[in-house]
C-alpha cells in the first residue's frame, strides 16, 4: 500500500503526518524508547519517507541504520532526505517478511505507521521476522494506530480506514497489534505509551527479545 493510499499523493504524505499525528510527541518519545547507541546497527522495516531512520541516525550518529521498504519511487525519496541532513543510512528495498533474508542480525529492529497498512495474515508474518531478525538480547518497537480504545478516535480512525483500506486498518483497530505481540511475550501487548491525534490513537509497542521468544516469534 503506497503512502497515502496512492503514489500520486506520496510528496504530501510527510505533511501529512507532521500536522494530523503530533507527529513531534509520538517521534520524539518513540526515538527516545528506542534509545539508540553507539555502535548498535538498527533495522527500520516500513521505512517510508526515512523520517524515523533520519531521526535515529541524528540522535546517535554512530549508529548504523538501514531502511527497509517495497516501494522504491519512496526509498529514492527517503535517501534524497537523508543526504539533505547530511546523514547517512543503508537503503533497501524488501517488504516485513523480508527481513530474515537480510542475513545478519539487528541489535534493534523498528517500525512505525507501517503495520495499519497492510493485511492480517502480513502483520504477524512482519513482527514475526523482525523479532527473528534481533540478536538475542535486541529489542522489537513498533508505533502504530493500534486498538482505538474510545468511541472518538474509532470513529476518527475511520478516516485512516478510507484511505488505507477498511480491511487492513480494521484489524489495528479491534487490537491486531495487541494480539500479535501477547502470542510471543505476553507484557508486550501493553502499550508503553499512547497518543490521542486527529487521526485516531497511536501507541508504542516494546518488545526484549531473548532465545525464547524468538523461537516462539519465528
Amino acid at each position: 500500500m503506497p503512502a497515502l493510499g496512492w503514489q500520486a499523493l506520496t510528496p504530501l504524505y510527510d505533511g501529512v503526518v507532521r500536522t494530523l499525528t503530533r507527529e513531534s510527541v509520538w517521534r520524539s518519545a518513540f526515538v527516545e524508547q528506542i534509545a539508540p547507541r553507539p555502535g548498535e546497527t538498527i533495522l527500520d522495516v516500513g521505512c517510508g519517507t526515512g523520517t524515523l531512520a533520519i531521526l535515529l541516525k541524528q540522535a546517535v550518529p554512530g549508529a548504523r541504520i538501514v531502511g527497509l521498504d517495497p516501494d522504491e519511487a519512496i526509498l529514492a525519496r527517503a535517501a534524497a532526505k537523508a543526504e539533505a541532513c547530511g546523514v547517512e543510512i543503508e537503503w533497501r528495498r524488501g517488504y516485513a517478511r523480508d527481513v530474515g533474508a537480510q542475513a545478519e542480525a539487528f541489535d534493534k529492529a523498528v517500525s512505525s505507521l507501517v503495520f495499519h497498512q497492510v493485511p492480517p495474515a502480513e502483520k504477524a508474518a512482519g513482527i514475526a521476522a523482525m523479532i527473528a531478525a534481533t540478536r538475542r538480547g535486541g529489542e522489537v518497537h513498533v508505533a502504530d494506530f493500534a486498538a482505538q480504545r474510545s468511541r472518538l478516535m474509532r470513529l476518527l480512525f475511520g478516516i485512516v480506514g478510507r484511505v488505507d483500506g477498511r480491511t487492513n486498518t480494521q484489524a489495528n483497530a479491534d487490537g491486531a497489534i495487541e494480539r500479535i505481540l501477547g502470542e510471543v511475550f505476553p507484557p508486550a501487548s501493553v502499550p508503553t505509551r499512547s497518543y490521542r491525534t486527529p487521526l485516531g490513537e497511536i501507541s508504542l509497542f516494546r518488545l526484549a527479545t531473548s532465545e525464547d521468544h524468538r523461537g516462539n516469534g519465528a
